[in-house]
């Protein structure tokens, strides 16, 4: 082989490694396997073998999160594939580029009438590519060496233009087969801004916010995907606006600087947030997405007519919108042509809450999710990562005050159970010096817990706070019945099953403050995963839970309209 030859699969494992992939999840099948031989091969790129394809979706998931770049999972057909089908999807929701490779049928089946194993029994085996279109922004079937670099090459485009998954699928027989060398090249990121609409969206933009007595900044979710996070932090410390974070964009704002105020979540808002938010007489929304969830059944009061929604590429005024401009781009030219205004922010602290107090010295009295939550926030400094499962955690977690630097990692908008586990394992992978930190319900757990084992197995030492109370809390609020109780497992022996002979996992169950305290304490100095199970009462969650599931429950329950 010369230096202008190499096969399908390496040439497919050095373009993970060009984009920045250092380790790709993966579950074996016999469609896969000459693949996963070729992919071994390629410097720079290790393999993460996983419980299950879920899993490793999750997985994939969580470590295009914690680099802000593009993952990969490689499963094999049918069977492989459409197991992870709903990790995929919901890293689509997301705008998380996860590249999900599978195997595929040989190049001669489909032509010989073979009936397959691992498919549906009838002659086409096009349908894990039809279904993965739906949730993908780009799909493709790889059967020809010759074309192969190209289709490579374009769904790995498509996944980092627009920061959303792909699927590669590449027949069985060819995975080893020659086609040219990878050439060196430049994967783009997000579109081009056109300068005549920048400017003039920015001009727009300048006018209106420098008219305004109270303008506020309201960040959200899809800044990460448009890599707009420092210019919008920028923004903020040039204008001194007052700004509120979306829930599921925490900790893109730093928390501890001067114009923070909370999170915005319309009824279940920080104390003084959603009045400061919705009284403002300009609002820039960078990033905002609204749905049932970010926006409690949809109960908030925004002014539309004084909003600018900046998209990742658009940006929209009442009555106006720009196309053809990149998110970034427009906060970097638009921060220099803003007046310093802090009427928002002088109003908000006129009427602040002062800060809850810190819970005291343990006592043996039982555990409450408000004393938990305190003491995790002890664990939180600028280099760590806190990651919440759905559920009571998103609430506890969107209280706990972040310092800066440090991370939140939730999955609202597709709002997942058993996400969490995977993710954790994909976090811990991508940085394993950074401490993370995972908050999970019993109930979601039990849905993916075979992936601490490969947490374990690899090494990684996330502090994991199992949180039982019986249940499907979250739904509990939601719209409660029999369906969300759960059969109570012996969480902390899980640990020993996992551990097997060589493992460095550590798991302790506790009920009191005392206790808690000591776990924590150890879990500090522990050289391993460490597995905290806390025993909470069912009916002890964050109050706006209730508040919130209530209004969900409303959204939903609406009857059908009558013509």
């Amino acid at each position: 082989m010369t230096e202008y030859y190499t096969t399908v699969g390496e040439y497919l494992g050095k373009r993970l490694v060009d984009v920045g992939i250092e380790h790709y999840f993966s579950v074996p099948g016999d469609y896969n396997l000459i693949l996963l031989d070729e992919l071994l091969k390629v410097d720079g790129l290790e393999m993460i073998g996983c419980c299950n394809e879920l899993n490793a979706g999750y997985a994939a998931d969580g470590y295009a999160r914690e680099r802000s770049g593009p993952s990969a999972l490689v499963v094999t057909f049918s069977v492989g594939a459409l197991s992870a089908v709903n990790a995929v999807a919901g890293a689509y929701a997301e705008d998380i580029p996860v590249i999900a490779i599978s195997g595929g049928p040989n190049t001669n089946s489909e032509a010989e009438l073979e009936v397959l194993h691992h498919s549906l029994g009838k002659l086409d085996y096009k349908y894990p590519h039809e279904i993965f279109s739906r949730v993908t922004a780009d799909s493709v079937i790889i059967t020809d060496p010759s074309t192969a670099p190209q289709l490579i090459d374009h769904a790995i485009e498509v996944a980092m233009r627009q920061r959303k998954p792909v699927y590669i699928e590449i027949a069985c027989n060819i995975a080893n087969a020659l086609t040219s060398a990878p050439p060196a090249r430049t994967f783009t990121s997000g579109i081009q801004s056109d300068p005549s609409t920048l400017a003039a969206a920015v001009e727009h933009a300048a006018k209106l916010l420098n008219a305004a007595e109270k303008p506020v900044l309201l960040a959200g979710v899809r800044m990460r995907p448009a890599g707009a996070i420092e210019a919008c932090r920028r923004l903020l410390v040039q204008t001194s606006y007052a700004a509120a974070s979306m829930p599921n964009a925490k900790s893109m704002i730093e928390e501890d600087c001067d114009g923070y105020m909370g999170i915005y979540w319309g009824p279940v808002s920080d104390p003084g947030c959603s009045e400061i938010v919705e009284a403002a007489d300009a609002c820039l929304a960078v990033g905002p997405l609204f749905t049932d969830y970010s926006t409690t059944g949809h109960c908030t009061a925004l002014n539309h007519d004084n909003m600018i929604i900046v998209e990742p590429e658009a940006v929209r005024f009442s009555n106006m919108v720009y196309t053809k401009v990149a998110m970034a781009d427009f906060l970097e030219a638009l921060t220099p042509q803003l007046e310093k205004n802090d009427g928002a922010l002088v109003t908000y602290r006129r009427i602040q809450e002062p800060p809850r107090p810190r819970a005291g010295e343990a006592t043996d009295t039982d555990l409450s999710v408000r004393f938990l939550f305190d003491r995790i926030r002890n664990l939180i400094t600028s280099d760590s990562t806190l990651l919440v499962e759905t559920g009571d955690s998103w609430f506890n977690g969107m209280d706990m005050p972040l310092p800066g630097g440090a991370r939140f990692e939730i999955q609202m908008q597709y709002g997942s159970i058993g996400w969490s586990v995977g993710a954790t394992l994909g976090y811990a992978v991508s940085n394993q010096n950074a401490r993370l930190v995972s908050c999970i319900g019993d109930g979601s757990f039990q849905l993916t817990a075979q992936e601490v084992s490969t947490m374990i197995r690899y090494g990684m030492k996330p502090i994991i706070f199992l949180i039982n109370n019986g249940g499907y809390t979250i739904e509990v609020e939601i719209h409660d019945g029999p369906y969300n109780n759960i059969n109570n497992w012996n969480y902390t022996k899980l640990i020993d099953v996992f551990n097997a002979e060589d493992g460095k996992g550590w798991a302790t169950k506790v009920k009191t403050q005392k206790e808690l305290d000591t776990a924590i304490d150890y879990a500090q100095t522990h050289d391993g995963l460490c597995f905290i199970e806390v025993l909470i009462d069912r009916d002890d969650c964050n109050k706006n839970l209730l508040r919130w599931g209530n209004r969900v429950a409303g959204n939903n329950g609406r009857p059908p309209r009558v013509n």
